[in-house]
């Protein structure tokens, strides 16, 4: 038994069931975007939330306790994703990158936006043209320090 069997039996059973990610944060208590990223093993529940998630998902107490491990972060495949929507986000990055880099020191100077102090909010945006995808990133800045 490992974390990634644990993945696959949640996905598994979410797709079996017809389970939402939305109704496993609201009996979870917090963000269906944290919450996904926990259950697809990017996060680290806490004992409570993985009885939680447990019982959403017939996990037993071994993989609840997997679920309470400290995962390695990263779950990208390929150095340059093959997924056409993850890549697009590759895309934004490659064409955005220094602009979102140069608008953020202007305001902020010299420094980081955290992605451990962090919240993301997906939403679907109504629009004549066709429904949007409203992603809002937000993160502590943190300065770089001179010693």
């Amino acid at each position: 038994m490992n974390r990634l069997e644990v993945t696959e039996k949640i996905i598994s059973t979410k797709v079996s069931k017809g389970i939402k990610w939305e109704d496993v944060a609201k009996k979870v208590g917090l963000s269906k975007e944290w919450v996904t990223a926990a259950c697809l093993g990017q996060m680290t529940f806490d004992e409570k939330q993985a009885r939680i998630v447990g019982k959403i998902f017939g996990l037993t107490v071994e993989e609840q306790k997997w679920l309470q491990v400290v995962p390695y972060k990263g779950s990208l495949p390929t150095s340059v994703p093959t997924d056409p929507l993850i890549y697009r986000w590759y895309e934004i990055v490659n064409v955005y990158g220094s602009t979102i880099k140069e608008l953020i020191h202007e305001e902020f100077g010299d420094g980081i936006m955290s992605a451990i102090d962090f919240s993301m909010d997906i939403q679907r945006q109504s629009d004549p043209k066709g429904d949007r995808v409203n992603v809002v990133l937000s993160g502590k800045f943190l300065p770089y320090k001179p010693y």
